[in-house]
């Protein structure tokens, strides 16, 4: 397979107000085993909030950058999203973690009246514009859903049916899928995956996330 340039999209840097590490760290691995070179991106906002995650309640009067955290995982190398030139990356990929639902878009405060940053909105319309596939992990097919509901995409955030049923009221079709699996969405070339929408150990999320880059991997192959 040729290298190809993928965008991987985070919302700053821990999973209740940013980018799920694991599921990050888990993108990285697989991107890099299939050869692919990664472009770390992320919008340059400020965070919703941020929660203290020791002691599992938001921290009140902290403040955070959406950009400055999601460094952290990408050890420096990153740009804010709106340099990101679209037209000479082949594919993108949007690990979950609450940032999904907070940063880069409202779900987690609004369910399916959600708007999702004018950047994030703009990067994912011309990729799909251009047929360039996506991969969106966890609680991130909901941004899709937002975003490309008008399109009929299909998507799966695993089992959970309110989630699902929110999913379906932006216009985008829900797929139960296991934890170990991916739903690929071939028409619209968007490949996702339930991580830990389900309380799974590391390796189920590995082996979901594995299929996911897999299926993605594959479209970026194929012909548009």
């Amino acid at each position: 397979m040729a290298n190809k340039r993928i965008a991987l999209v985070l919302s700053g840097c821990g999973v209740f107000d940013g980018s799920e590490i694991y599921e990050a760290v888990l993108a990285i691995l697989a991107l890099t085993r299939k050869g692919h070179t990664i472009e770390f991106f992320a919008p340059d906002i400020p965070q919703a909030h941020v929660f203290n995650h020791l002691e599992g309640k938001e921290a009140s009067g902290e403040q955070r950058n959406v950009l400055v955290e999601a460094a952290r995982l990408a050890r420096g190398n990153i740009k804010p999203l709106q340099d990101a030139k679209p037209e000479e990356l082949d594919g993108a990929v949007f690990p979950g973690g609450f940032g999904a639902a907070k940063n880069l878009s409202t779900f987690a405060f609004d369910g399916p009246d959600a708007k999702v940053d004018g950047q994030v909105k703009e990067f994912i319309r011309a990729m799909y514009g251009a047929r360039k596939p996506l991969a969106f992990f966890c609680i991130a097919p909901v941004v899709a859903a937002r975003v490309l509901g008008p399109e009929g995409v299909e998507v799966t955030i695993g089992s959970n049916e309110q989630v699902a049923t929110a999913i379906e009221a932006m216009g985008a079709r829900h797929v139960t899928k296991k934890v170990e699996e991916a739903h690929v969405d071939n028409a619209r070339r968007v490949c996702t995956t339930p991580a830990y929408m389900y309380d799974a150990s590391i390796l189920d999320v590995e082996k979901g996330i594995n299929a996911c880059i897999e299926a993605f991997s594959k479209l970026l192959s194929a012909p548009p």
